[in-house]
């Protein structure tokens, strides 16, 4: 094989060929023998550069280094004469070889045709003048081993483009397989396959690392976690798709679905970080760990503690704070109000608590469309009220003295059993009312402690504030109100403000009292529903306890919210200054949409201020016809006398007729004073309907 190389050797400089076209000098590094090419390198630019090149090519362009009796001179430069009658001509492109001729000109019967694999036979020489046969016989063998050597030089690179090609072929053979194998797995009545494979593809290549009860109970002044419920049985019979993956213990992922303008389908992985994470295997003891059971302690220290389970209808927060549902029957030991109510007993009977001679009470009542109703007294409707001391109380509220936790159960099976609700598109047996079940600890009467446990309607029912049905306003506007309302007193509380905007709605009021104070905690439970038909609903959720976490995080932006919006302040301006005069409510109302301005439009705040003054002018109306009321079985009493005194013979008639005056300007003096209130009680339901009708529905979106 060294013979091949000519005269070429290490250091040898040869002419090369660029790729651009360019030809210089090249120093030869080194002779490859296994697929006959050299390594050249030269120095370009201040910088050593090399490259390998096959023999072919080198003795194309270097004529005098190739071996005498096998190559000859490139084909596109002129060949030199030869003396003798021999002519070996060497293309590259068809690798012709062609055998000697005589005098020069080629004959069809000479020629030797061209070949790849099997060398040609020698041909014989044809009687020819002298050199005697010998010579000619030299330039054939010659010819034979180039061929040779052509042939073994052509099939490495014909082995090379066949690997490839196999290669090829069998990866178009793997995609094929792949793409059937996908066929047969896809089920062709699931509507959404292509995005279930983007979120499959997506959670492999995620790290899971959910949350044991290994994980340490981090304090919280305020606490917020999200937990993930399982598909529902309607959510697996419409096929629906989880879209939330929940890798970490603090992590929730959101893979919204989104299309482009050329209608190709594509997720949008959103990514939120609250203190604790649960996904849908998660037991109610495991979330107690780590939300409501810490806030136990507080209230034993003289503290206040609040649990909120907040969500869209149907996402589990009654299942949580409530119990386990089977069908329409509801296990009440599992939930988080009954195993916070067993924590408080086995807290009594510890040493340093025992001493306390502490007693426990509980209430359960609910807040529906700003009205309040005792759920352990047969719904009775309460009032609430401001003390001379600025205290808020609940008028009425019962107390029911607890012994042990099966007490809980019951009135907790009582509550549960009365409490508002209804049919909605998510669930069939939905809450529509915010339910506070409270445990009270007291001692010698007075309040050492209290934990209100809170499981808020579903904050979908937020967005039903143009709806056709009035009830339907008046009960979204409530909700819609009371979160907005919330949310503004945790971030007080987290900011330590000297202003709680709590009167801004009922549940804010009657909760007044865990919102101030420096030993007062708070936990916030979002409960989300996976399917992707609930994603508009669940990305809001968690925008919602987002902001209430970030707003506690931050110190550098303690101001943040206090300027007003110029626009809204002018638009407030022209609304009614007497209601402003007389109800502080308005203030903390215009505070709480000021400080909430992406929420809530000027036309929405008109819409929030008319429900407010038609709740009161309706406690106001009822109240003042209940005493007319009593003051008309009086007059009944008094006008049953004069009747009785006219059936004597000789009754006073002028007497007579002046108490029947008497009666009569009373009754058209209250009469038309009620009346009046009730024409007013009734622009004011117009002015509610007109209000609702000026909502930009745009601006507005449901928490």
């Amino acid at each position: 094989m060294a013979s091949s190389f000519g005269k070429i050797v290490v250091g040898t400089y040869v002419e090369i060929k660029r790729s651009d076209g360019r030809i210089h000098q090249a120093m030869v590094t080194s002779l490859n023998e296994d697929n006959e090419s050299v390594t050249v390198e030269w120095i370009e630019n201040g910088d050593t550069k090399g490259k390998e090149i096959d023999l072919e090519s080198i003795f194309a362009l270097n004529p005098d280094v190739a071996p005498d009796e096998e190559i000859a001179p490139s084909p596109e430069t002129p060949p030199p004469p030869t003396p003798t009658c021999v002519k070996v001509n060497k293309i590259a492109k068809n690798r012709r070889t062609i055998a000697p001729t005589k005098n020069d000109t080629p004959s069809r019967d000479n020629r030797v045709a061209p070949t790849r694999a099997r060398p040609p036979q020698p041909q014989q020489p044809e009687p020819a003048p002298p050199p005697p046969s010998q010579q000619p016989a030299q330039p054939t063998q010659a010819q034979t081993q180039q061929q040779l050597q052509n042939a073994r030089r052509k099939s490495n690179c014909v082995k090379e483009v066949e690997k490839l090609q196999e290669k090829r072929e069998r990866r178009r053979l793997q995609q094929q397989e792949l793409r059937e194998k996908r066929a047969q797995e896809v089920d062709t009545t699931i509507p959404n396959y292509e995005i279930m494979y983007m979120i499959r593809d997506f959670r492999a290549s995620l790290d899971y690392r959910p949350l044991t009860t290994a994980d340490l109970i981090e304090e919280h002044r305020i606490c917020v976690c999200v937990r993930k419920r399982p598909l529902n049985k309607k959510e697996l019979t419409m096929k629906d798709l989880d879209v939330i993956t929940i890798p970490s213990k603090d992590v929730v992922m959101v893979h919204e679905p989104k299309q482009k303008v050329d209608l190709t389908r594509y997720l949008e992985n959103q990514t939120f970080r609250f203190d604790y994470a649960f996904d849908d295997s998660t037991t109610n003891e495991m979330v107690y760990r780590f939300t409501a059971r810490p806030l136990v302690e507080t209230i034993f220290e003289r503290g206040m503690a609040t649990c909120f389970a907040y969500g869209q209808t149907g996402s589990g927060k009654t299942h949580t704070m409530g119990g386990d549902f089977s069908g329409k029957n509801q296990d009440c030991s599992k939930g988080v109000y009954a195993l916070a109510a067993r924590d408080v007993f086995l807290m009594l009977k510890k040493p340093n608590y025992k001493k306390l001679d502490l007693q426990v009470y509980a209430t359960f009542f609910e807040i529906y469309s700003g009205k309040v109703f005792d759920l352990l007294n047969r719904k009775a409707k309460l009032r609430v009220l401001e003390d001379g001391k600025q205290q808020v109380q609940v008028v009425g509220l019962q107390e029911k003295e607890v012994k042990c936790t099966e007490d809980v159960l019951k009135l907790i099976e009582v509550g549960n059993s009365c409490r508002t609700s209804g049919q909605t598109s998510a669930n069939a047996h939905s809450s529509r009312s915010h339910a506070v079940f409270q445990i009270i600890l007291r001692r010698k009467g007075k309040m050492h402690g209290k934990f209100s446990l809170i499981d808020l309607a579903g904050n979908e029912r937020g967005a039903d504030t143009s709806s056709a049905d009035r009830q339907t306003r008046l009960e979204g506007a409530e909700i819609n109100k009371s979160l907005l309302a919330l949310k503004e007193c945790i971030r007080a509380l987290g900011r330590n403000k000297p202003h709680t905007p709590f009167r801004a709605s009922k549940l804010t009021q009657v909760l007044r009292d865990s919102f101030i104070g420096e030993n007062s905690r708070t936990c916030m439970i979002a409960t989300i529903s996976p399917g992707m038909t609930s994603c508009e609903n669940t990305l809001n959720t968690l925008r919602y306890a987002n902001r209430v976490k970030e707003l506690t995080v931050d110190p550098n932006q303690v101001m943040e919210g206090g300027r007003p919006n110029i626009h809204t302040v002018n638009q407030l301006d022209l609304l009614d200054d007497e209601w402003l005069s007389i109800s502080p409510q308005r203030d903390d109302l215009k505070l709480l949409c000021e400080q909430n301005e992406e929420e809530v439009s000027p036309q929405l705040f008109t819409f929030h201020e008319a429900v407010s003054q038609l709740v009161e002018m309706e406690e106001q109306v009822l109240e003042d016809h209940r005493a007319v009321f009593q003051e008309s079985i009086r007059w009944l009493e008094d006008e049953k006398v004069l009747l009785e005194m006219t059936e004597e013979v000789d009754y006073d008639v002028e007497s007579y007729a002046t108490q029947l005056e008497q009666i009569l300007d009373q009754k058209i003096e209250i009469l038309t004073e009620l009346r009046d209130k009730v024409k007013s009680f009734r622009s004011a339901l117009q002015e509610e309907e007109q209000a609702s009708k000026q909502i930009n529905p745009k601006r507005p979106r449901a928490l």
